[in-house]
């Protein structure tokens, strides 16, 4: 066989690993060793190459930003910042139609602002926001809907794991990301409000009918106190990287020594609940950690193999064209997401992807931007959606199933479609804001 063939042949092996149960970094690996033993024919050469791959995918200096980024958002997590965000996003739309759902979205996205893990924001909103949008006179199927879609935001408004993930992959500035991902973030905030509103108008029966009388504005000293210290966060954290002050992982590390600050100066935080931060993060970072490993050696394994390359010819002699490959692209990524999490799709696709579409000179960072949104529309829908099941394991309510969750997040998928098509179309949405060098 040829090194193509046993190339193509690994990823089936792969896909079936992976459909069949296996943790997808272990797929990866594993697949890797034996693909790389195959073409070199030397189990010893496959074990050296794949142990330079190891090192090489965590050595840089980089790739310190996962661990500070994922402390700084546990920290703001256990610190309670999260709820603040969401009294002050309450009082600002309380007067709207839909002003609460409205004011979740608010809320996960100042929080996202701070944290970049969806995972955490819909486990903090499914306890604050979805008791109170039910007592308030939501529809249950309404209300972790609205908490299901608003916690994509995690992932698109910097600080965002997935894109300091794809920052890695692709070795792209991850500052550069941050920045590009501002646009679209705050413009699917924007959708997300505006649908919310609009199903408040004319879906009543699927909204319920709220009565958002008793919530009350929060005024002086209360509202500086809780949203002080989150503009303070993002200021620190987006402000450096944006003027140039830092660099995104010294804006970790500053973001995380600020986090820390605040919530021991507001007596949000002790030392037993700064230890259960520290192994929350250690185990997400060993997690993350993994996760690129073995997307390292997978990405050597397909080089080796010429799979990339011939794709590339591939494409190029099908005459796809630039957006039949890039609506391809997406269609994969979005169907992927209904059976693997976000960041095994980004894992797989992205290094088979990147030499396919670098020739075509695709901007690297707003291709970034698409394949984060496309991914995140998995994050809502069946049989997976990842963020559908951690609102059902967080929930209190037994009587609200995970088909309601779905149902109710259904619009929000729709939402994201149609920003990720204005993405696509209008690509200066992502990269409008990156300073020209």
């Amino acid at each position: 066989m040829t090194p193509f063939d046993i190339g193509l042949l690994s990823l089936v092996a792969m896909g079936l690993a992976v459909m069949a149960g296996m943790f997808v970094p272990i797929a990866l690996m594993v697949c890797s060793f034996v693909g790389v033993w195959a073409i070199k024919g030397s189990p010893v050469l496959a074990s050296k190459l794949l142990a330079l791959a190891a090192n090489d995918a965590i050595s840089s200096y980089f790739f310190g930003v996962v661990p500070l980024f994922v402390l700084m958002g546990f920290v703001v997590s256990e610190a309670g910042f999260g709820r603040d965000a969401f009294d002050v996003a309450n009082s600002a739309f309380r007067r709207l139609k839909g002003g609460l759902g409205v004011g979740t979205v608010g809320a996960n996205a100042i929080f996202a602002a701070i944290t970049g893990i969806s995972i955490a924001s819909a486990a903090v909103f499914t306890k604050i926001a979805v008791p109170q949008m039910i007592r308030h006179g939501y529809n249950p199927r309404f209300a972790v809907g609205v908490v299901a879609g608003s916690s994509v935001l995690g992932m698109m408004i910097p600080p965002s794991l997935l894109l300091i993930l794809f920052g890695i992959l692709a070795e792209q500035s991850i500052g550069d990301l941050f920045i590009a991902g501002i646009g679209p973030g705050l413009l699917l905030a924007v959708f997300f409000a505006l649908g919310i509103v609009a199903m408040a108008v004319f879906t009543p029966g699927f909204v319920g009918n709220p009565d958002e009388s008793r919530i009350t504005a929060i005024r002086g000293t209360e509202l500086l106190r809780k949203s002080l210290p989150i503009l303070i966060l993002i200021l620190l954290v987006l402000g450096g990287i944006y003027t140039g002050v830092f660099t995104p992982v010294e804006a970790g590390a500053m973001g995380a020594i600020g986090a820390l600050v605040l919530g021991f100066a507001m007596r949000r935080l002790t030392l037993k609940s700064l230890w259960t931060v520290l192994v929350e993060t250690g185990l997400v970072t060993a997690t993350v950690c993994f996760l690129i490993i073995a997307a390292q050696m997978y990405s050597r394994m397909l080089a080796l193999s010429g799979v990339p390359a011939g794709l590339g010819s591939l494409a190029s002699d099908a005459d796809l064209g630039y957006w039949g490959v890039i609506l391809i692209y997406c269609a994969i990524v979005i169907a992927m997401g209904m059976i693997l999490d976000s960041s095994s799709i980004m894992l797989i696709l992205v290094p088979l992807m990147l030499p396919v579409v670098i020739p075509m000179g695709v901007d690297l960072i707003w291709f970034g931007i698409v394949t984060v949104l496309a991914v995140e529309i998995g994050l809502l829908t069946p049989p997976f959606g990842i963020s559908v099941y951690v609102i059902k394991a967080t929930l209190d309510d037994p009587d609200i199933t995970l088909a309601d969750i779905f149902r109710g997040a259904a619009p929000f998928a729709g939402i994201m479609l149609i920003v990720l098509s204005l993405v696509l179309a209008f690509p200066v949405i992502a990269t409008g804001l990156i300073p020209q060098s």
